[in-house]
């Protein structure tokens, strides 16, 4: 069986890509299994300084796989439906995983972005830190079409890039947004022609930086991000301490004085604490 995602590392690099190509890499329960494992799995391995994530085929992600309503299992009783315990008593559930947990991963998640973004694929593309995406992209928060609302975490990963009435706007009408437009409002980082290779590019650029500031960088924006001012400095005070006059943090120093490449250990995190950022560490 041809594996749904695969993940490739290459000099810290982690390629991540979804590979159903056949079905524009629409979400059926096996997906959503794969993808959060796959973020579980570039989590553990302590070499990655940087992921990429990116589609086969045509489309980055269609959205859901219109097959599952015609399943009664698919979304039922049996252990990851609404009713079940894939959903409810625990966050993020069996559902919202595959766009959330790449916020965990502690190192920046740069998203490629082509063809169809729609849907649940939309919401997996939100959970990264960085999109770069073709200029023909197309993009919604379809589930309206299907009478739903987003519930695979866009919700609340939306409100970090557009204004609450555009956020709004694409929830209730579902409409396509194309590559000038996504980039105008904030969906997208930027553009290029081609979005893998510019998301491995700036992916190899970060794998050089200090790993260790490159995690707090992430774990202090995303722990403090809707905080007030005080407890954001308080952190950014504390988790500097963590990392000034460290090994890495001195080699940074002496590869850019002697104009050499840095030679950093690898990141010693294995996941973000986003509520309790100091935690990270224990």
């Amino acid at each position: 069986m041809t594996e749904l995602v695969t993940i490739t590392v290459t000099d810290h690099v982690a390629d991540v890509r979804l590979n159903r190509p056949d079905k524009m890499n629409a979400l059926n329960i096996p997906m959503f299994e794969a993808i959060s494992a796959a973020a579980e799995e570039v989590m553990r391995d302590r070499s990655v300084r940087a992921v990429v994530l990116s589609g086969e085929g045509r489309a980055f992600c269609a959205g859901l796989d219109l097959s599952n309503f015609t399943d009664p299992n698919a979304f039922g009783n049996n252990g990851t439906g609404p009713f079940g315990p894939g959903r409810g008593g625990f966050w993020p559930n069996f559902y919202q995983k595959p766009g959330y947990l790449w916020k965990d991963v502690p190192v920046p998640v740069i998203a490629a972005l082509h063809g169809p973004v729609f849907g649940g694929g939309f919401q997996i593309a939100l959970g990264a830190d960085i999109r770069i995406a073709h200029p023909d992209v197309k993009m919604s928060l379809m589930e309206i079409k299907w009478g739903l609302i987003p519930d695979m975490s866009g919700t609340q990963t939306l409100r970090d890039l557009v204004r609450i009435d555009i956020a709004k706007e694409l929830a209730f009408t579902g409409r396509i947004v194309e590559g000038a437009e996504a980039e105008k409002i904030g969906l997208v980082t930027r553009l290029d022609e081609n979005p893998r290779e510019a998301a491995l590019a700036l992916a190899r650029e970060i794998a050089t930086k200090n790993p260790e500031a490159i995690v707090l960088d992430k774990l202090v924006f995303e722990g403090t991000w809707h905080g007030d001012d005080a407890r954001g400095l308080e952190l950014e005070e504390k988790l500097q301490a963590k990392i000034i006059m460290g090994p890495n943090q001195v080699e940074a120093v002496m590869a850019g004085m002697q104009k050499r490449p840095a030679k950093f250990t690898d990141r010693t995190v294995e996941r973000l604490d986003r509520a309790n950022p100091l935690n990270t560490f224990k």
